[in-house]
């Protein structure tokens, strides 16, 4: 990847996405739902803007970005600049002021402590920030989240913040060589999606289920998920 030209990568982003939206439509097809009803999203993390506003002419109108720092630094040389963006990554609650003016939705609220941060940061911008509760699906220590027993009893909770909108939920399944394997945790996560859609709260709008990375989107698809967060598969493995 290293020594690939600028005209090179910009040939294996056209043919990854290419190859990307095929698999997409082909899992849509499978599962027996509708390709528009899958949203893509492109995780640029490490990736240059250069390499950024190349994918978004191919027609990719949202992204991802793990880390609030990373992001502003991006922000002046993304095209277009109002590209829809959402951070994916885990958030501290004194970065929450920062990054509240500058995304449509954060998918990673893993605690009521940092949606509390959340609707503060948004009340006094005026904004209503819409989010994602994080599962932790598998119950993993490294790993941050809501366990999924814990889902609803803090979605009751953060739906009280006024300043908050929760449309969904995110999971990452622990990483299994056989993306197969990771089938059972999307399906888990799904579940958790609908059961807490039939209780009808106020102000929580299951509409969104984000899970599904390069290597086990095809299998997030087929097991319900609505977006998908696709890095290295479409810009090529990352150089840190």
């Amino acid at each position: 990847m290293e020594n690939l030209s600028v005209e090179d990568r910009f040939r294996l982003i056209e043919e990854n996405y290419k190859l990307i939206r095929e698999r997409i439509a082909a899992a849509a097809q499978q599962s027996g739902r509708n390709t528009e009803d899958i949203r893509f999203m492109a995780v640029t993390k490490t990736v240059d803007p250069i390499f950024i506003n190349h994918a978004l002419s191919l027609g990719i109108d949202l992204i991802g970005e793990n880390k609030v720092q990373e992001l502003q630094a991006k922000l002046d040389f993304l095209k277009p600049e109002d590209v829809e963006k959402h951070l994916i990554g885990h958030l501290q609650s004194n970065k929450a002021s920062k990054i509240v003016p500058l995304v449509s939705m954060i998918e990673s609220i893993d605690s009521l402590k940092i949606a509390k941060a959340v609707n503060q940061s948004a009340e006094k911008i005026g904004k209503v920030m819409d989010v994602l509760l994080e599962i932790n699906i598998a119950a993993e220590e490294s790993k941050t989240g809501f366990l999924p027993q814990e889902v609803l009893e803090n979605a009751e909770a953060i739906a009280l913040l006024p300043h908050i909108h929760v449309c969904g939920l995110m999971a990452i399944p622990p990483m299994c060589e056989d993306a197969q394997n990771s089938r059972r945790f999307f399906s888990l996560a799904h579940q958790l999606f609908i059961d807490i859609r039939s209780k009808n709260i106020d102000n929580i709008d299951m509409n969104v289920l984000s899970m599904g990375m390069s290597h086990d989107y095809y299998e997030a698809i087929l097991e319900g998920a609505t977006l998908v967060r696709v890095g290295s598969a479409l810009f090529g493995a990352r150089h840190y």
